[in-house]
């Protein structure tokens, strides 16, 4: 069985999901559809990339994963195809891609260059025929040209002093756990084994990861790893965003939530 996933700025209350799915099971029938959620809030990038990295890893090589975000960022948006952990990622190429997955993409290839004339249908036809042409070939081997995707948004990553880390809050979790843009990988490697602080609130902090929710009393705040390998600042069985006062700042050009990371 091979599952193809979803993932938009769609919203569930439009017409776009049921056009959506309806062409996945005309052009590639045998197919399982799996929705990931149709809510990223729109033009929210940071949100686009966390949900995506979130939510490939426990599917099976060879699962085809389609998003359908900011596609019209540019007069001439690109339709561009991603391998990842032996799974393969169809995306515009306006940044998310290389925000989810940095150095962990395999591969990536130029699919068709879209215009802002190109409805949804245009795009999804423009998957359904490219999956069709790759079947059990690899995507060289299907004509693909390899192409190099944008860089992510420099305002979308954490920025990393010598002394401090100064990450912004990308998420907020149905927990009301609190999402950092920063991975176990980049915190590892600016921390180089270092003692920290994590600045939640004036005057309140936290100087140690843990394992678990579990690792420390019901009530008290936490930092930990989440299964995506980004910082998440939580409370055992508590609201972290609610009692810290912590929102997620979604309109562009408008400043982030910033959580400093303190290094002595």
């Amino acid at each position: 069985m091979q599952f193809i996933t979803l993932l938009s700025d769609l919203g569930d209350y439009s017409a776009g999901v049921a056009k959506t799915k309806s062409i996945l099971m005309q052009q590639l029938p045998g197919k399982t559809v799996i929705d990931v959620t149709h809510n990223i809030y729109p033009f929210y990038l940071q949100e686009a990339s966390y949900l995506l990295a979130s939510s490939i890893h426990d599917f099976a090589p060879g699962t085809f994963h389609i998003i359908l975000f900011d596609l019209y960022y540019t007069d001439i948006p690109r339709l561009v195809l991603a391998s990842v952990n032996d799974q393969f990622v169809f995306a515009p190429d306006n940044g998310v891609l290389p925000l989810a997955f940095g150095n962990k993409l395999t591969g990536t290839w130029s699919c068709h260059n879209m215009s802002g004339n190109t409805g949804l249908s245009g795009w999804m036809h423009a998957v359904t025929d490219t999956i069709n042409e790759i079947g059990v070939r690899k995507p060289n081997e299907a004509g693909l040209e390899e192409y190099e995707l944008q860089n992510a948004p420099f305002e979308s990553k954490p920025i990393v002093y010598t002394d401090r880390i100064e990450c912004s809050v990308i998420h907020i979790d149905r927990f009301e756990n609190i999402i950092l843009n920063i991975t176990k990988d980049d915190f590892e490697t600016a921390a180089k084994g270092r003692a920290f602080s994590i600045d939640v609130i004036r005057g309140d902090s936290i100087n140690t990861i843990s394992n678990n929710y579990n690792s420390v009393p019901t009530g008290e705040k936490l930092c930990r790893f989440n299964s995506a390998g980004y910082m998440e600042i939580a409370i055992n069985k508590g609201n972290a965003a609610k009692l810290f006062g912590i929102k997620v700042i979604r309109e562009r050009n408008k400043p982030h939530n910033t959580i400093k990371i303190s290094f002595e």
